[in-house]
């Protein structure tokens, strides 16, 4: 199992990679698994944060932001029916071919599919839209 360590170092490699990727706009709907990612996009300072609790609020301000920018921007997550909320502008994203990148904290295996609502089966929600996608 990884360490907290561990988990703030991956969070800042991945935050800096998407940085270098060309990404300078994260719109965040934090939660507690998501917590390391949000610390990194804080203390990144090539980053533009945009804090929004609403999730579905956040995946248009980042699908907006991408739009006028024509950089990609992320929107992050914490897990289960959080990341959901992000589906219509995901599905919006794709088709008007606007580079969004989705970001949610999924639970450990053992944790999934267990009746709450923050456990709901991540992989796969947003396959009819995506281009790529990356389980770590």
């Amino acid at each position: 199992m990884a360490s907290d360590r561990d988990n703030v170092r991956a969070a800042a490699a991945l935050i800096e990679n998407l940085a270098a990727a060309g990404v300078r706009d994260v719109c965040l709907s934090p939660g507690s698994r998501s917590a390391p990612l949000a610390l990194a996009v804080a203390q990144h300072p090539g980053l533009r944060r945009h804090v929004i609790t609403d999730e579905r609020a956040a995946a248009y301000f980042a699908l907006g932001t991408a739009k006028a920018s024509g950089c990609p921007a992320a929107v992050l997550s914490t897990s289960g029916t959080a990341a959901a909320n992000f589906a219509p502008a995901v599905a919006e994203a794709s088709l008007a071919r606007v580079p969004l990148l989705v970001i949610t904290a999924d639970r450990p295996t053992e944790l999934r599919d267990s009746g709450a609502a923050q456990t709901i089966r991540q992989s796969g929600l947003f396959a009819a839209h995506a281009c790529w996608r990356c389980i770590c």
